[in-house]
């Protein structure tokens, strides 16, 4: 077979390379929907090493690792992949934010451009090889019975063909689906007009000679109704007559007709006990035969039920016709142009300021013609989540996964709003990505590689290092900085050590700090650090920052571009009080960071929790994930955010609190506070 060659697709001896394949763990880094005493069976399960009960999965990642890591689990046991990959737009990982009647685009962010430039950042080749890769893992995740959609623009739906040719097999390929995704309009492209580009296309492939199928069908038109069903009821009903006859036995060869009886009217009398057989006094009968070399396809039973409910239609030479009426039939059997599913529009109740976003009813009908209730439906680049809405509303398991953190948290805001909602967990990959990053860059011995990961991390932030120190590593315009490991979130406990060691520091050595400042550098940070860390710094009489390490600086071409910052975290107030055993939360205060947010926007900002898209509150929070037993969010529907929270415990004891918020960004911030319950 033809092969399609691009630059990248490399061969090592005289076999294609193969696509990076590291199955790291998956961390949890919420559960949602899910009662204590679920999660208390869950915990013992997985203390057993037994299988625990099945939960749907929101994942944070790229799915260069997302996808090998599934594979152990999901290998052979998907029945569904739609993806809906990016088209060659850098607006693919925009998204609009409305706040208070006022709309901004948030622009990618570093990492959503970072996977704008490998994709695309060679043209075609590296686009090409991009698919390519996430082509075989898709193939390898998929049953033997399932499906898989690919939705492309026609620019590349060619190219993305002859790569799932080669993969799946060019016997494999059933169908390509053009949808109208747009009104009709004039394109005009380097002062050419050319013809209007109103379509997507939808590449359908399988991954055996077997699949899933169930059959779905479009209502009929009103052109098509009225030149096909040209009868009218009484009742004005449209109706077609059908033939009830057939080319081979089946039915009965005659039936009788009581044509006139005594009284004038006419009646039906079926063959039972030979009645019909024999005529009674005053009654005029006459058989009705199909046309020659034909036989009726029904018993006389059936066409005894027919007149009964009025469906018989004759014709002028006096042979019984079905009626079938237009609104009893399924429709005209699904066919590959789709226009009648019609894209978000500004009004749309399911917008959310995605560019990229698909109607549920495409989904739907995909859904539904390749998989059962109960399947398992996959989505490595679900966007605003729409693949996994729609499994969740078909009563589908699914797995969903998005390298944008704003994806996520609208996709789990998607899901919320689903009544009943099956619980699901919001997972990454966390720590386990960068230790492998880690291992890759810095070597093997531990010290070595340590130090060096530090300094990395001091550049990239343009602070200068420090030796002499356990917890304090490098200055910065004065400031000393402390670089937290990529295994660990930085905690109070570390704070505590880095307060210590500053009083050892302050005016000492040609390197020491001018202020009484530090700066902390984390990857992940615990969720009491921002009140109870902030205030042991201040018992030290120490100025702390606490900083973000970006996901980006794990990419060369980010960093050698300048392209990583480092973000500060936000500051979030909680008030909580008691009232015997029913404990309330109530928000008090909310500061982030606005570097992103335009002059214009936060002009209009007149209170804080305007910043505040979403929160959540595991009331019990063992340490080990957040559980999301409550939440509130705002919506097109409901803008205003509700601030307070309660709930009754039913036994005393003391309980940490976990509190998530969610900006209008999609950063989350947490904290933890302790409650007594008597």
């Amino acid at each position: 077979m033809p092969e399609l060659i691009w630059e990248g697709k490399s061969y090592k001896d005289g076999r294609k390379a193969a696509p990076l394949r590291v199955a790291l763990p998956f961390q949890t880094v919420e559960t949602v929907n899910e009662s204590s005493q679920d999660r208390l069976r869950t915990l013992d399960l997985f203390t057993e090493g037994r299988e625990t009960e099945w939960r749907n999965r929101l994942i944070w990642g790229d799915k260069k690792y997302v996808l090998p890591a599934l594979l152990p689990e999901f290998g052979g046991k998907v029945n569904l992949i739609y993806i809906d990959p990016p088209f060659a737009s850098g607006q693919d990982f925009s998204f609009r934010v409305r706040l208070d009647g006022q709309d901004f685009v948030k622009e990618p962010s570093l990492i959503e451009v970072k996977a704008y430039r490998d994709t695309w950042g060679a043209g075609l080749d590296s686009y090409l090889h991009w698919f390519y890769e996430m082509a075989l893992f898709l193939h390898e995740m998929l049953a033997e019975t399932g499906s898989v959609y690919i939705h492309v623009g026609p620019g590349v739906s060619h190219y993305v063909k002859l790569v799932l040719d080669e993969v799946f097999g060019r016997e494999h390929f059933r169908t390509e689906i053009i949808w109208k995704r747009s009104t009709a309009h004039s394109d005009t492209k380097q002062g050419r007009a050319q013809y209007g580009q109103i379509h997507d296309t939808i590449l359908f492939y399988t991954k055996s000679d077997t699949w899933v199928w169930n059959p779905v069908h479009t209502a009929y038109d009103d052109a098509y109704v009225a030149g096909r069903f040209v009868h009218i009821d009484p009742d004005g009903r449209r109706y077609k007559d059908a033939d009830l006859t057939a080319a081979k036995p089946g039915g009965d060869t005659s039936f009788g007709w009581r044509v006139k009886a005594p009284d004038g009217s006419s009646d039906w009398e079926a063959d039972i006990e030979g009645a019909w057989r024999t005529p009674r006094q005053g009654w005029t009968y006459r058989e009705v035969f199909p046309p020659g070399g034909r036989y009726w396809a029904y018993s006389r039973v059936n066409f005894m039920n027919f007149h009964a409910e009025d469906r018989l239609y004759y014709t002028s030479a006096g042979t019984p016709r079905l009626k079938q009426y237009a609104d009893e039939l399924e429709g005209i059997s699904l066919q590959d142009v789709w226009a009648d599913v019609y894209p978000i529009n500004s009004q749309a109740f399911e917008r959310l300021g995605y560019p990229t976003q698909k109607p549920e009813a495409l989904l739907e009908r995909i859904i539904r013609a390749s998989s059962n209730e109960g399947d398992l439906v996959f989505d490595c680049v679900c966007g605003s989540g729409t693949t996994a809405v729609v499994a969740e509303k078909l009563g589908r398991r699914w797995v969903a996964s998005d390298l944008s953190r704003f994806a996520i948290h609208t996709a789990r805001k998607r899901l919320l709003s689903i009544p009943d909602v099956r619980p699901f967990a919001v997972q990454n990959l966390g720590k386990y990505e960068r230790q492998l990053w880690q291992a890759a860059e810095f070597g093997a011995g531990a010290q070595a590689r340590t130090t060096a990961y530090r300094r990395f991390i001091l550049a990239v932030y343009n602070a200068k290092p420090v030796e002499g120190y356990a917890w304090l590593h490098g200055v910065k315009q004065g400031r000393l900085v402390h670089v937290g490991t990529v295994d660990s979130p930085v905690t109070v406990g570390d704070v505590k050590q880095i307060a210590a060691e500053f009083r050892r520091a302050i005016g000492t050595g040609t390197e020491a700090p001018t202020s009484k400042a530090v700066d902390v550098l984390g990857w992940d940070f615990a969720f009491d650090m921002n009140e109870v860390a902030r205030q042991t710094a201040d018992r030290a009489g120490i100025d702390v920052h606490f900083w973000r390490i970006p996901r980006e600086i794990l990419d060369k071409r980010a960093v050698e571009h300048g392209d990583v910052r480092f973000f500060e975290l936000a500051a979030l107030g909680v008030d909580l009080g008691r009232t015997g055993r029913t404990v309330t939360l109530t928000l008090s205060d909310f500061v982030i960071p606005t570097d992103d947010v335009p002059d214009e926007v936060q002009r209009t900002i007149s209170d804080w929790s305007q910043w505040i898209d979403y929160w959540a509150v595991d009331w019990d929070n063992k340490g080990d994930a957040f559980h999301n037993e409550w939440q509130a969010y705002r919506t097109r529907k409901e803008p205003t955010l509700q601030r307070s929270a309660s709930h009754e415990y039913q036994a005393s004891g003391s309980y940490k609190v976990g509190v998530k918020v969610i900006d209008i960004l999609g950063n989350d911030t947490t904290k933890t506070l302790t409650v007594l319950v008597p």
